[in-house]
């Protein structure tokens, strides 16, 4: 009986008896495929919009690689087919072109990895191998952890985080004043031209005052500090005289 084939990787199954003498080479080109299953990477640079990523039986073939790093200027948003649509893979992708490009295998639904220049172009997805129905899954778009650390990049497309969380609730500037307590007018004194032109004409000093002391102005722009009986003093003398 003739050898078969395993479902989803392509490696030759070889039947008792079969084979004889020459089965060393088969068995070779096995091990070559799943080093490709464990550890090989491909690299494509594609020059067109489309792609097809194909896993043979017995052989060696792109399909079987663990990592595909696809670089290169399709000219527009790229399609990449895994096939057959019957084999079960999974694939760790990294996008280093400058479209995004859409990973699919059947009409169940795909998955699309950014440029990595507009966002994290790496993706780790699932291809079920349901037939003209398989569906594409990522991964990685919904991660779960306990102790996620960011030390850069950029976060976009996130629910607003709320205040209770360190946020501001609010995906606008005037939201997030509401949120937090600082709606200007209500709880925040409004920008008035004609203060901030008083402020800052003033001359402030250059010390911190003592004690009993309070702010006088010597009519000229210069605010200085004053005991307040001399300060009651001239204020009754300018009422007086």
């Amino acid at each position: 009986m003739a050898s078969t084939y395993a479902s989803n990787t392509g490696l030759e199954l070889i039947r008792n008896g079969e084979q004889s003498g020459t089965w060393g080479t088969t068995t070779n080109n096995n091990l070559s495929i799943i080093d490709r299953l464990t550890n090989g990477v491909l690299e494509i640079t594609l020059s067109t919009t489309s792609k097809t990523l194909t896993t043979g039986n017995g052989n060696l073939t792109e399909g079987q690689h663990k990592v595909i790093v696809i670089s290169g200027s399709p000219g527009g948003a790229a399609t990449l087919t895994i096939a057959p649509n019957t084999n079960e893979h999974v694939y760790f992708i990294y996008n280093k072109t400058n479209q995004q490009i859409t990973v699919t295998q059947g009409s169940g639904g795909n998955v699309v990895i950014p440029a990595v220049a507009t966002n994290a172009g790496v993706n780790a997805v699932f291809c079920d191998g349901a037939g003209s129905g398989a569906k594409v899954t990522s991964l990685t778009d919904n991660i779960a952890s306990s102790a996620i650390k960011i030390t850069g990049g950029v976060i976009t497309g996130i629910t607003d985080l709320a205040v209770a969380d360190g946020g501001t609730g609010a995906g606008d500037a005037s939201g997030a004043r509401t949120n937090l307590g600082l709606v200007i007018g209500t709880n925040v004194l409004a920008y008035d031209s004609n203060l901030q032109a008083f402020v800052s004409a003033l001359t402030l000093p250059t010390s911190d005052g003592s004690a009993n002391q309070t702010m006088v102005t010597n009519g000229n722009g210069t605010l200085s500090f004053a005991t307040v009986a001399t300060a009651a003093r001239a204020y009754t003398y300018s009422v007086l005289f």
